[in-house]
């Protein structure tokens, strides 16, 4: 029984086999499939035409799933590790909507979160192995919170103070009634959006609002260089080795068992 959890949890979590490979490509091509019947299914249009295509494509996406759902806590060690995890999470909202919408009537507004599913394509392509990369980026914006903290005050400050003089230049005449209606132009103008729906109309508005546009840009700019800097100064131990079910980065070479989900490490 051991060698058989043992195989189903290496086909599973892990692609390094043949059978793994397959089982995950399977996965993707269902996944995607998936989501596109959950997206062409809110089409009223489509609704109604092949409204019961839809229902069984759905129904036999979920069986699916749950099927590889309890697989996945069958084959590790401790099942709560996975249920509780991020992406056991996902897992389990991908198949509960369609069961609450058949066993309880009026819950078919959360068929919905069945788009969650598109989520799960992340770890079937292995991306959670680049979750090394991602605490190191999380590392930095941790090391330059401070920064980015007084940059965003900066920042605030910036459209106040712009806000209230584009309010005493345009007036409420020309859309700018009041002072805070002015800082939204202002924060809408200096990150670049421009929505159009509040327009300066005399000269020396628009020249100031151009001078804003350009601020804009440099201001943007000024976030990504900090967190750059930091990562710069970042350090990752290369000689380490990833567990394949929670994910869990930086463990040791001799260590048997992963520290966060006790799962066998191969």
């Amino acid at each position: 029984m051991d060698t058989f959890k043992e195989r189903i949890k290496i086909i599973i979590f892990g692609t390094d086999t043949w059978a793994g490979k397959m089982f995950d490509m399977v996965l993707i091509i269902s996944i995607v499939l998936s989501v596109v019947t959950v997206l062409l299914d809110s089409v009223a249009e489509f609704n109604q035409q092949y409204g019961h295509i839809f229902s069984i494509a759905e129904w036999t996406f979920t069986i699916m799933f749950t099927v590889e759902y309890l697989l996945r806590i069958f084959s590790i060690r401790r099942a709560f590790s996975y249920i509780f995890s991020f992406f056991g999470i996902i897992d389990l909202l991908a198949i509960l909507p369609t069961y609450l919408s058949y066993f309880i009537p009026g819950s078919e507004v959360f068929v919905v979160i069945r788009v969650l599913r598109v989520l799960r394509i992340f770890r079937v392509l292995k991306l959670v192995q680049f979750m090394g990369e991602g605490d190191l980026l999380l590392k930095a914006m941790i090391a330059s919170r401070r920064k980015i903290f007084i940059w965003l005050f900066f920042v605030m400050n910036i459209v106040i103070i712009v806000g209230s003089i584009m309010y005493l230049i345009e007036g409420g005449k020309a859309g700018f009634d009041s002072i805070p209606r002015s800082i939204y132009w202002a924060i809408v103008t200096l990150t670049t959006v421009g929505y159009g729906d509040i327009l300066p109309q005399s000269s020396l508005g628009q020249t100031f609002a151009s001078f804003i546009m350009i601020l804009g840009y440099s201001i943007i700019a000024v976030p990504t260089g900090i967190v750059t800097a930091e990562i710069t100064f970042a350090a990752k131990d290369p000689n380490k080795q990833r567990c394949i079910v929670c994910g869990k980065e930086e463990l040791a070479n001799d260590a048997k068992f992963c520290s966060q989900c006790s799962a066998k490490l191969n």
